[in-house]
């Protein structure tokens, strides 16, 4: 990760430099004359030497806005080792975000090149007038951009590499941090009866797990949980999916990766918040043993559940691993999924999917997707789509087919995200629970406002600011 340094002025003239520039200010000679308007997230590079990047910040700029002037800095100086941030005249938070921005812009992965390894931005040193001040700042926003960087590295791991037992040993790091980690394995998942989550794996080489990460907090209070999808790699199963872009089934496991990022934010700041994660790692292959559709699984709730599509598998290991966070008696649950095609039908790239049982908490992750760039959209679990999921033979069904005979573009007009987040809310029981569909926006085919293209590491930043803003009192009343 970037390396950021805090100190007093006047800045080395010989490094590159960011000159943060509010809307309104005077401009630099020739800066105007480009069309330069220091709007949010707009740059203009001088032709002179040294090299200088002035930075468009807006009118009364707040956090995102300094964060995706970092970010924009980041892309255009991305091939220099070192820059320069001069702040001084900027309050001691603009520093401090701006050079979050420039962590989060900055970020790549090169761990599996050999050769040809472009430049990278590797340290910032920012100028201030308080750099106590803007440190103290930068300890809370490093504590996020970690998280979301240590989504990113898992989300970008290929399958050969981020099996389930590797992504249970990377999680297991995490206790040198004070989480702790206990990862349940295949005969402790037998025990207990996680019936959905194994018939998921059971056509991999590489059995599923159960990974609970924990981090007690300071007051004593049941934890608000995160629940994570963490399929290492989607086939399809015997539902397989067609072969073309079959590659980015990888990122599959992209929510519980954002569960892990936020629990290591939490632990970096030292939130006063208990919480923990719960992780459904699997992968969906096909093998001998593989489920088909028309099996009926017994979850670990004891609910039995008729399958209709193997390729569908996200909702099942998620029914087990709600369930489970449920005995933990959560201030509230939210799970994050790379869930369904439908909701990039409905949204696109630009907004997750946001379902719940609890309008507050829903509010709630709203307003902190805002503050951080991470948006959502609230939809519907209409009566009809739970009525949809009736089955004759088991207690529910997995989802619905489309009518025999049908496919292709009919099949979109089935509200699948609805369904799927039906499903779900059958497993929260009367929990205060939230689902984040975010099929669609856990990687970006083009560089964004706050990264290159790659993964996003959606969910870390808007599940710590969840927390900041919601679950750091002790008198947040836990759910019956």
């Amino acid at each position: 990760m970037l390396r950021v340094q805090f100190r007093r002025g006047p800045p080395d003239p010989a490094l590159p430099l960011l000159l943060p520039v509010p809307e309104g200010a005077v401009l630099p000679r020739g800066a105007a004359e480009a069309g330069f308007r220091a709007a949010p997230g707009e740059v203009f590079e001088p032709a002179a030497a040294p090299r200088r990047l002035l930075l468009g910040l807006g009118p009364a700029p707040k956090r995102l806005a300094l964060e995706k002037a970092g970010a924009a800095a980041a892309a255009r100086f991305a091939e220099l080792p070192h820059v320069a941030l001069d702040a001084r005249g900027q309050p001691a938070e603009a520093a401090a975000w701006i050079a979050a921005g420039v962590a989060l812009g900055a970020w790549r992965f090169d761990r599996h090149r050999t050769r040809d390894v472009p430049p990278a931005l590797l340290r910032l040193t920012a100028f201030v007038d308080d750099p106590a001040a803007a440190r103290a700042v930068w300890e809370v926003a490093e504590a996020g951009v970690r998280g979301c960087l240590f989504a990113r590295d898992l989300v970008a791991e290929p399958a050969n590499h981020l099996t389930t037992r590797s992504f249970a040993k990377r999680l297991e790091e995490l206790a040198e941090f004070g989480i702790h980690v206990d990862v349940l394995g295949r005969k402790r998942l037998t025990r207990a009866g996680f019936g959905a989550l194994l018939a998921v794996g059971a056509g991999s080489a590489t059995p599923p797990r159960i990974a609970v990460l924990r981090w007690r907090g300071s007051f004593d209070a049941p934890p608000v949980a995160f629940v994570g999808k963490g399929i290492v790699f989607d086939t399809g199963g015997i539902s397989i999916k067609p072969a073309g872009g079959m590659e980015a089934m990888r990122a599959d496991m992209a929510g519980a990766a954002a569960c892990a990022g936020a629990m290591l934010s939490l632990a970096l700041r030292r939130s006063p918040a208990p919480a923990m994660a719960v992780l459904a790692l699997a992968e969906n292959a096909t093998g001998a043993e593989s489920y088909r559709p028309g099996d009926v699984l017994r979850t670990l709730s004891g609910r039995t559940v008729e399958v209709v599509d193997t390729d569908a598998e996200g909702r099942l290991v998620l029914a087990d691993a709600l369930h489970h966070a449920r005995g933990w008696r959560p201030r509230g649950m939210i799970d994050l999924a790379t869930l369904t095609g439908a909701i990039v039908t409905a949204l696109g790239h630009c907004r997750a999917g946001l379902f719940g049982n609890d309008a507050a908490l829903m509010s709630a992750l709203a307003a902190a997707g805002e503050e951080v760039g991470e948006h959502l959209w609230p939809m519907p679990i209409g009566e009809s789509h739970r009525a949809d999921l009736h089955s004759d033979i088991a207690d529910i069904r997995q989802c619905v087919p489309p009518a025999r005979g049908e496919g292709g573009w009919q099949a979109r007009f089935i509200p699948d995200a609805c369904h799927a987040a039906a499903f779900l809310r059958e497993f929260a029981g009367k929990h205060s629970w939230a689902h984040l569909d975010i099929a669609g926006v856990d990687t970006a085919e083009e560089a964004h406002a706050l990264g290159p293209a790659g993964p996003t590491g959606f969910g870390v930043r808007l599940l710590d600011a969840l927390v900041a803003a919601r679950f750091e009192e002790p008198d947040h009343h836990a759910a019956p």
